[in-house]
């Protein structure tokens, strides 16, 4: 049942409590509560997610900034970008941020799955992880060796529905010297193509949707929206509740088995330190107990960083649909009246993996392309991201697999002052090679003729001539983090480098899990909410197996 009511009281009892419902605190929802022994209590700090806005897909536009929905966090300045600071937007509703995110389906490659395997997480290669993706998926494609079908995620195929200009582009990365690739999740990610999406019949699938929306009348499932979790109850190494705010007042809820932080890459290290879970130095800074010595919370924090090339284009691209009055009433009359058009696509249709030199076991670039640009508004600034009153196109590039690490610690006792996030993007040399090289290849591909056929201006392009120098530069200058954070709470056998065991048991305590993104030991090759619903699927099964 669905709680918007009033919050639990001080001595409700539960077999599990989650905290979180988003990404993989859905799945846990859904899962745990299927078989009908399991007593269950999900806790949001959002509201629900049943909002217009949220279930159109192009809505994110208009969530990218909405403190309801968003937390809205802002990094540290980061040095390696100028020390500037950089956005963090992160879901606060039902879904998380596979509610507001741009919907890219993306499952990272073989090898990304392989590597954490030979870091000591046993159960986590390549052909154990396909199985879960195929469990949870129903693809466009159908089901074969690498997708499923029948599962509650829908990934949708939409090549018949993209605007033109991204054929084009597909058509360019052929004529630079990639091979066409149609499905961007099946046997191998190399190539360039279009990208399958997590919609369905014209609305977002999100983790709440697929998963949380057909579990939410089971009886033994509880949802309490609005519900902030401030710190973990304990009872010596065990964890036994959770304490929370909700409607200025104070609950706590008590599970029997156990409690399972869903929070994400932020939340669930800021509650494990408020806890006294976490780094003893950094909570005898700010006056917290020091409940169980964990160095590596917080710690290996990692992103994907993106560099644009940003052009006006000489044909009609989204902005002629999306920037008008009249352009706007048309697409809003075709999604009302068919759940067709933009509105019903995410805007980065487009896109690949590459090798950015030779010698490489596998694609080490990812491509975007989207074929409509935008304004930005400032962080914290309440306005909506709006299409350019000119036709225009986007042209990105992303490494893969950065080597640069950053991290988070709460600046204080108080839950609901936000962390401290420094990401430290493009701190390696490794990182600034992979990117420079990225910008290489792009050069070429927006000099194909397919792309260099419609571009009217260039409006933030380095000159070919540039330097390497010269890029990394404008790299320093414009990239940014494409809100991919993951690692903070990392999976490993090593106590001091790692939170969680191959399991997902937090080291050193019992009663406790985490089930999120943040246990990514590296971050994977591409968008990261299919392997945090992944990770979610996966987390059940342990969860569930040790229940017997």
């Amino acid at each position: 049942m669905n709680d918007t009511a009033s919050p639990a009281g001080s001595q409700d009892r539960y077999d599990y409590i989650i905290v979180g419902a988003g990404s993989a605190g859905c799945v846990l929802a859904n899962r745990l509560t299927e078989n009908g022994r399991h007593k269950v209590l999900l806790l949001e700090a959002g509201p629900s997610d049943r909002r217009f806005w949220v279930q159109v897909p192009i809505g994110y536009g208009k969530t990218f900034y909405n403190p309801e929905v968003n937390w809205m966090y802002q990094s540290e300045p980061i040095p390696g970008l100028n020390n500037r600071t950089n956005y963090v937007p992160r879901g606060k509703i039902l879904g998380g941020s596979s509610s507001i995110n741009a919907m890219v389906y993306s499952r990272g490659q073989a090898g990304d799955f392989e590597d954490w395997e030979a870091m000591g997480n046993k159960g986590w290669g390549w052909k154990d992880v396909l199985q879960t993706y195929r469990k949870m998926e129903d693809h466009a494609l159908g089901s074969g060796p690498f997708h499923g079908a029948g599962g509650p995620l829908h990934v949708d195929d939409i090549r018949n529905a993209v605007h033109p200009l991204s054929h084009l582009y597909v058509k360019a990365g052929q004529e630079a010297g990639l091979k066409y690739t149609p499905d961007l999740n099946g046997e191998t990610i190399e190539g360039v193509g279009l990208y399958q999406v997590t919609t369905k019949n014209g609305y977002r699938w999100s983790s709440s949707r697929a998963y949380l929306w057909p579990a939410q009348g089971r009886a033994n499932l509880r949802v309490v929206t609005g519900a902030f979790a401030t710190r973990i109850l304990f009872e010596g190494k065990r964890a036994v509740g959770i304490a929370y705010r909700r409607e200025g007042r104070e609950a706590a809820a008590y599970a029997n088995r156990e409690v399972i932080l869903s929070g994400g890459s932020i939340n669930s290290p800021q509650l494990l330190q408020l806890s006294g879970v976490g780094p003893a130095d950094l909570l005898k800074r700010v006056g917290i107990p020091v409940h169980h010595e964990s160095p590596a919370v917080g710690q290996q924090m990692q992103d994907h960083v993106c560099y644009d090339y940003i052009f006006k284009a000489s044909r009609p691209s989204l902005n002629n649909e999306l920037y008008p009055w009249w352009g706007k009433l048309k697409v809003g009359l075709q999604y009302i009246l068919t759940r067709k058009g933009p509105l019903s696509l995410s805007v980065n249709q487009g896109g690949g993996y590459f090798r950015s030199r030779p010698g490489l076991d596998r694609p080490n670039i990812q491509l975007y392309f989207s074929p409509l640009t935008y304004e930005k508004a400032l962080p914290g600034v309440k306005k909506l991201m709006g299409p350019d009153p000119f036709p225009g196109f986007i042209v990105s590039v992303s490494p893969c697999r950065p080597t640069s690490r950053g991290h988070l610690e709460i600046r204080s006792s108080d839950p609901a002052q936000a962390p401290a996030i420094q990401l430290n993007l493009m701190s390696t040399n490794h990182d600034m090679q992979e990117i420079v090289e990225g910008v290489r290849f792009m050069q070429k591909l927006v000099a194909a003729p397919s792309l260099a056929s419609v571009i009217a201006e260039r409006l933030h392009p380095t000159p070919n001539q540039a330097t390497d120098d010269e890029i990394a530069a404008d790299i320093r200058a414009r990239a940014y983090s494409v809100f991919h954070p993951c690692g903070s709470c990392r999976m490993g056998p090593d106590p001091q480098e790692a939170v969680v065991d191959p399991r997902l048991r937090v080291h050193g305590l019992t009663g406790l899990r985490i089930v999120d993104s943040s246990i990514f030991p590296t971050v994977t090759s591409g968008n990261i909410n299919a392997p945090s619903i992944m990770v979610g699927e996966r987390g059940a099964e342990f969860v569930l197996a040790d229940a017997k």
